[in-house]
């Protein structure tokens, strides 16, 4: 786990309100990833930093509730029904997400680069994670699933989703990060303003192998209706096959017109 994906890196320090047993819980389910289903508690304890002790007994309160499933044979645990269950919850209480599927497939299908994987995403902490993906069917594109997570300063889609904000809640993130991450404030202070030049010079943000050296994007904001969530919708794909000028020529106001499709609640419709 990231520094910044760690419950114990939340100020909660005289917040009464603040279950830290919750939030650690919720910690050991954070440490299990796509490649990595199957961990020890000694494993999960180096990752989360809490003693083994402390991650037994919430080993076993989860397996106890179904979000864990334990292996007598390998002695490790596995995510559990249960956190399905709540992932599914949680992505069918997103309109957003279903809305965005139509505008996905139009970027991605109708376009001129058969190679153009295109995804919508929300912030958590310091990533950008994904909520919904349409990936290229080409056998070269990006390996980009749902639940993957970006990080939020430097990539494309984590700048458009922090252009979207109020200077408030922009403002509060970055000192986050910048606490969270002194050694990278430079880049960080850097990245971030470039977001902002490139939303006020051309309405949508770059990343042209920033985020990785052979990825190349572009990203813009996106609204929920009522006002409440920010997200961030993005193009891309590998940079040997999908170059910058491409993208701004081709793609730079179909991605722009999606995002005000989904912001508006206006139908999809194939962007021209």
């Amino acid at each position: 786990m990231g520094k910044d994906d760690l419950i114990d890196d939340i100020d909660a320090d005289g917040d009464r309100k603040f279950v830290t047993a919750l939030a650690r819980g919720l910690d050991v389910l954070r440490c299990f990833r796509p490649y990595e289903t199957n961990l020890t508690n000694q494993e999960i304890a180096q990752r989360t930093g809490l003693p083994k002790p402390t991650i037994s007994r919430l080993t076993h309160t989860l397996r106890k509730l179904d979000y864990l499933v334990y292996s007598e044979r390998t002695g490790t645990y596995r995510l559990g029904a249960g956190v399905l269950a709540l992932g599914f919850g949680v992505l069918s209480s997103i309109e957003m997400t279903d809305r965005a599927r139509e505008e996905l497939a139009a970027l991605c299908d109708e376009g001129p680069n058969p190679h153009i994987t295109s995804a919508l995403a929300e912030q958590h902490r310091m990533r950008a994670v994904y909520t919904t993906v349409h990936r290229s069917k080409e056998a070269i594109a990006l390996t980009i699933n749902v639940g993957a997570r970006l990080p939020l300063f430097y990539s494309a889609i984590g700048r458009a989703i922090l252009v979207g904000m109020t200077e408030k809640q922009r403002t509060a993130l970055v000192d986050q990060g910048l606490a969270q991450l002194p050694d990278e404030r430079e880049r960080i202070i850097s990245s971030v303003e470039k977001g902002l030049r490139d939303y006020e010079e051309h309405g949508l943000c770059t990343g042209f192998g920033e985020w990785r050296k052979d990825v190349n994007g572009l990203a813009v904001p996106v609204f929920s209706l009522n006002g409440d969530r920010i997200y961030g919708l993005n193009v891309g794909g590998p940079s040997f096959f999908v170059e910058p000028d491409q993208l701004l020529e081709h793609y730079a106001e179909r991605v722009k017109r999606a995002a005000h499709n989904l912001s508006s609640g206006a139908p999809g419709k194939p962007a021209a």
